[in-house]
């Protein structure tokens, strides 16, 4: 420790204990327990202590009935356990008394008197718990805090035993605080895992009697919460084996296993079944350990039983989980996995003619309990559909799934299951009719199931299927009760499938099928950009980009879109008066004239003029727009465009990025000021000759301009007034701008420090611009905006 702080540590510690100067912020504590677990880090705990002991006396104070603030008592108790996590200080604090301080004459000293032992005082029964503190979260917390760095070796082990602290810490898994509670359990794992991972040969004995105190009396309250049948305290039980089957991999588990199984075991014979998600979760957790899966401790048996007695909503993230095993056996596999499909095998039995679903995986039907919790309720159906196809989406991409993959029938229920909720289905039963009533008008399902139909455009398909769910989607987009996220999702899953079009063998132009869908799709596009939503203008504007970025040079494409009008429509939107709507026209409209698909590249023979009325148009929005998000978007177009050499930018790339880079520079946005700098690192680039800027800090060296040609590129920075924009945006305000200035910088002197350019250059008249922005920067223009354009 420096011996300032070292002089100073007296006066902050009488601070810190002294009631009538509270702490209001708990900022300045916790920056100061930092600064303390870096000194513990790099030195002695012990020798801090002797040589600074104002700090145990700080730690006195706790023992004091009323002695200090909620906050500050958290404090100590974690600054406790900082100090305590050496096990040379532990002992000292252990055996330590509790010291009366006598203060002589103007210079604090300390006279040191025993009255009680401080590390018992501190974390045990006689402590802070006794206090009316306790009743802060904040103190019991920090006394979790304190105790899960103290337990960092093997001597804490008898002190936690012997204090009554473990009964203290199973007390708190039951805290009103969620945060407290979390902490408790946590705090458990890790002393049971301290506890076991002794210097033995082998694993610990099945005996319990032979293991260490702690553990026994961890394990044995585990073992009482789940003879106890209660779901509070099972719920406890089973969340503190999942963290430790989940973190803790020695040998030792497999015996842990052994022994608490049967107790897990026996929950699955209790109706109804107790805190069954927590359960799930610790079968997977025990599932996913690298000692237990490959060992014959009877878990597979005990998944199987377990996905059998589950409800379908509980067992569903059950077989998901299974299904993602790496080393399964695959008769529970096909278990999993028909439990996951049994949802959407009823849905395709209700609307199909023929007995049973068509095209599922054999064994795969909608048993009666899972069709009477579809039919049971709106939210029952909708949760477990929702469910349902979330984890199938989870599953699709996944090398593990099942082979083979049922991508047909997948298509045929996810299509169902939106016409169920459209009205547009045709039931073949009852049970169809009920899921009809049930699923009309679900927003929720719809979303869910557009997703999922959208995931399913990885794989191909019958082309009958393929075209039912091209018609699914025209309906969803044209249906006027379609809400705005409903449509969303179709615009994306719409997306999908057309990106995931076959393309004709020796061709590259869209196949028939695609610029037929096309041409129905564009004027529904068209419609829904003048749609009085401004959501829906947005999902419609953001297609439009996505579509025109992947197919801009397609004939078909650009036949049926410069027919279309939608290019003309996404223009008028620059002027929309929602914000966001305004930020999708800007990025789509650059998009479409980057692909010379603007509305004005119509006429060939007005081409240059209103091709600068479109460039003139953005700098407007740039230099104008109240909002922060057109002026974001316009200023990525812009880098896209000039890092593409745009034709309008590369009429004059001078000019250009002088009046972008003006404009940034006045700009409250910082974002926006920083898309500026990345706009100027890609003219620096090109101007140095370089295909693309390289990282500052990157281990190979970057190729040097040389000398003649830097003198020319430092001109033409100077005339885009490009250091100046660069030394300014070095003291902005906002981190992320400044250090894009630095990197800037730095690609600069990478470029031209080693070949001597700047050297060799300097003096020169090529360079009196540079050393002249220098200058202006260092009198103090660091925070003015660019000057106008001469």
């Amino acid at each position: 420790m420096d011996p300032e702080c070292s002089q100073l540590l007296p006066a902050l510690c009488a601070v810190l204990a002294d009631p009538r100067q509270p702490v209001a912020d708990d900022t300045c504590l916790e920056k100061l327990l930092d600064w303390f677990k870096t000194i513990t880090e790099a030195g002695s705990s012990l020798q801090l202590l002797q040589e600074n002991p104002c700090l145990v006396e700080l730690l006195c104070h706790v023992l004091k009935p009323q002695g200090l603030s909620a906050r500050v008592l958290s404090f100590s108790l974690r600054l406790a356990g900082v100090f305590a996590a050496q096990e040379s200080c532990f002992q000292y604090l252990q055996f330590i008394k509790h010291f009366r301080v006598c203060k002589i004459a103007f210079v604090l000293s300390w006279k040191l008197r025993p009255q009680a032992e401080l590390l018992p005082g501190l974390f045990g029964e006689a402590g802070p718990l006794g206090q009316a503190a306790w009743s802060a979260p904040t103190v019991r917390s920090g006394w979790i805090q304190g105790l899960r760095s103290l337990a960092q070796h093997p001597s804490a082990l008898p002190f936690l035993a012997d204090c009554g602290t473990l009964d203290t810490i199973f007390s708190l898994q039951g805290d009103s605080s969620l945060f407290v509670a979390s902490a408790a359990g946590q705090l458990l794992v890790h002393i049971l895992g301290l506890s076991l991972q002794g210097p033995a040969e082998g694993p610990p004995s099945p005996q319990a009697c032979d293991w260490p105190v702690c553990a026994q009396k961890i394990v044995g309250h585990i073992e009482g919460s789940l003879r106890s049948m209660a779901t509070p305290q099972v719920t406890q039980a089973l969340n503190v084996l999942t963290t430790t089957f989940g973190h803790c991999h020695g040998p030792w588990m497999q015996v842990l296993w052994e022994r608490l199984s049967p107790l897990v075991a026996c929950l699955l014979q209790e109706d109804p079944l107790p805190a069954a998600h927590s359960l799930v979760d610790l079968l997977l957790s025990v599932a996913r350990s690298p000692v237990l899966s490959s060992s014959d401790c009877g878990l597979w048996e005990t998944l199987a039983q377990t996905l059998r007695r589950l409800s379908p909503a509980q067992a569903g993230p059950l077989a998901l989980g299974i299904l993602k095993l790496q080393d399964c056996p695959q008769a529970l596999r096909a278990q999993a996995f028909g439990v996951l499909l049994q949802p959407l095998a009823c849905v395709l039995t209700a609307a199909d003619q023929a007995p049973g679903p068509p095209g599922l995986p054999e064994g795969t039907t909608g048993d009666s309990v899972t069709v009477d919790t579809l039919l049971s309720s709106k939210s029952a159906c909708a949760g477990l559909l929702c469910q349902t196809l979330a984890h199938l989406e989870l599953l699709q991409p996944l090398p593990q799934r099942p082979s083979p993959w049922p991508q047909a029938p997948l298509l045929g229920a996810a299509v169902t299951i939106l016409r169920f909720c459209n009205g547009s289905a045709a039931p073949a039963s009852d049970v169809g009719g009920r899921l009809c009533a049930i699923l009309a008008g679900c927003v929720r399902v719809q979303r869910a199931a557009l997703d999922f139909l959208g995931a399913l455009a990885q794989e191909t398909g019958p082309q009958e299927l393929v075209t039912q769910v091209s018609a699914v989607l025209l309906e969803y987009l044209r249906s006027p009760d379609s809400s705005p996220t409903v449509l969303k999702k179709a615009f994306q899953a719409t997306l999908r499938w057309l990106l995931s079009s076959p393309r004709a063998p020796g061709c590259c132009d869209l196949d028939p099928d695609t610029q037929l869908f096309l041409r129905e799709l564009l004027p529904v596009l068209r419609k829904r950009l003048c749609s009085p939503c401004w959501e829906v203008r947005d999902s419609g504007l953001e297609f439009l980009t996505q579509v025109t970025r992947h197919w801009g040079g397609q004939a078909g494409f650009r036949h049926a879109l410069l027919a279309s009008e939608v290019p003309e429509l996404a223009e008028q939107l620059l002027r929309d008066p929602e914000s966001y709507v305004r930020a999708s026209a800007v990025t789509a409209v650059g998009q479409l004239s980057s692909q010379g698909l603007h509305a004005t590249a119509a006429s060939p023979e007005q081409l240059g003029g209103q091709k600068e009325s479109l460039l003139a148009e953005l700098l407007h929005v740039l230099s104008t727009d109240s909002e922060g998000f057109p002026r974001r978007a316009a200023m990525q177009v812009f880098t896209e465009w000039l890092r593409d050499r745009h034709a309008d930018v590369a009429e004059d790339t001078e000019r250009f990025v002088a009046r972008v880079l003006q404009a940034a520079s006045r700009d409250l946005d910082w974002e926006v000021r920083a898309q500026g700098l990345e706009l100027a690192l890609v003219f620096l680039a090109q101007t140095l000759g370089q295909p693309s800027a390289r990282c500052p800090y990157a281990v190979a060296a970057p190729q040097a301009t040389p000398p003649g040609p830097l003198a020319q590129a430092l001109r033409a920075l100077s005339r885009v007034r490009l250091f100046e924009f660069a030394f300014r945006a070095l003291f902005d305000c906002d981190r992320p701008v400044a250090q894009k200035s630095c990197d800037l910088l730095l690609f600069l002197r990478a470029q031209a420090t080693p070949s001597g350019g700047l050297q060799e250059a300097e003096g020169s008249p090529d360079v009196v611009p540079v050393e002249a922005a220098l200058q202006r920067w260092r009198a103090g223009e660091q925070g003015e905006p660019l000057g106008d354009l001469e």
